[in-house]
């Protein structure tokens, strides 16, 4: 019944019985104790249907909230959702740089300003999804390979937050997470095979394959700064960072502008703005950045095949650099596939973050997965 309450959005009682089977009788002491229990509340009457106006019903979204965190190099954002996936309360503040337990304990804080910002307290939420940088292995919960993040690989960051919390948590990566936030309400709703790029400060990779993630063996598939593009793959120094990411991030972004000769941007937003004004450095900088990129995506296409690549991140939603992309990729594979910008900016993750935790609450309080609604 809760499947056809929230397929529906708002219903009466007699049109959940006709299309449920059950019967009246039935279906007015389900709804009766549901309402008893905060699950359902009434919204209002029907009008213009010939006999009674009957009450319409619809989920009481507030009866489950939950929180999520994207954890970045220089920022986290975070927000509180209900069972609807509504926002409730979001902040963004800049990420305590000395890292490990002093991130948890900013990860709780949080939590309780964006609590009480909604009306409760950190406690009542159902669950915490966090998305971070790096590979999270899934038989110890340790996050490897985050150079951005210090002290996050020397403690079991899902046990110790949750242990903090008092309440289920659940750790992520955030390119991930992004990939999912795409699947839930962004451009890969339509789609079941695609892949999202993230283009920042760092890059990394999230793939969705058959409708459903793609982890590999070690929880590192996607991890595409490693890719042997853009410098000398057998040098030692892009074990740290990945010759991918050294090749075209936000600080090659700029070493590649000052060698061309560059001199007026200290930023990548600056960067971009010299692009727009037709600086021949920021120019040269910029193409040379998306031909790189393209020659990846032309190295995914050729071993996932996605039917679509979504852009993010800092870089990667700048429109300027995607459309020199799709310039290139017609000129290094054969089947270039679709790139679009992502939806959300920079707040892929943490929408990957609330439809995860959404999905999990229906599943955890009706025995409805959200998909299956």
């Amino acid at each position: 019944m809760i499947r056809t309450v929230v397929a529906s959005g708002s219903i009466s009682r007699a049109d959940i019985a006709k299309l449920t089977g059950l019967s009246k009788q039935t279906i007015s002491d389900v709804v009766r104790d549901l309402e008893d229990d905060g699950w359902l509340k009434a919204i209002g009457q029907t009008d213009g249907r010939p006999g009674r106006n009957a009450i319409i019903y619809e989920i009481n979204a507030r009866a489950g909230l939950a929180a999520s965190i994207d954890l970045g190099g220089t920022k986290i954002a975070a927000a509180i959702c209900d069972l609807l996936g509504n926002v409730v309360a979001e902040t963004e503040v800049p990420t305590d740089r000395r890292g490990g337990m002093h991130l948890v304990n900013q990860f709780s804080d949080l939590v309780a300003e964006l609590a009480s910002a909604a009306g409760t307290t950190a406690d009542k939420l159902r669950l915490v999804v966090l998305g971070s940088p790096g590979v999270l292995d899934p038989a110890t919960g340790h996050i490897n390979v985050a150079p951005n993040i210090p002290g996050i690989d020397a403690i079991n960051l899902r046990q110790v937050f949750s242990d903090k919390m008092g309440i289920p948590v659940i750790v992520e990566n955030d390119v991930n997470l992004a990939a999912q936030g795409e699947r839930w309400r962004g451009h890969g709703v339509e789609t079941g095979n695609f892949a999202f790029i993230a283009l920042g400060t760092g890059v990394g990779m999230g793939i969705i394959a058959n409708g459903a993630l793609l982890r590999g063996a070690r929880g590192a598939a996607g991890e595409i700064a490693y890719l042997p593009i853009g410098g000398d793959a057998f040098d030692p120094g892009g074990f740290t960072l990945g010759t991918f990411e050294t090749a075209v991030g936000s600080v090659a972004m700029l070493r590649r502008y000052i060698g061309f000769g560059g001199r007026n941007a200290s930023t990548v937003a600056d960067l971009f703005a010299a692009f727009n004004a037709g600086e021949t450095s920021a120019v040269a900088a910029i193409e040379e950045t998306a031909r790189l990129v393209a020659v990846a995506i032309a190295a995914i296409g050729a071993t996932l095949d996605p039917e679509l690549v979504i852009t993010g991140g800092s870089i990667g939603a700048r429109p300027e650099l995607v459309n020199a992309i799709r310039g290139f990729l017609p000129r290094c594979t054969p089947y270039p596939p679709r790139i679009e910008i992502s939806r959300f900016g920079n707040r892929a993750a943490l929408m990957g973050g609330m439809g995860i935790a959404v999905e999990r609450m229906h599943d955890d309080l009706f025995g409805v997965k959200l998909k299956d609604a």
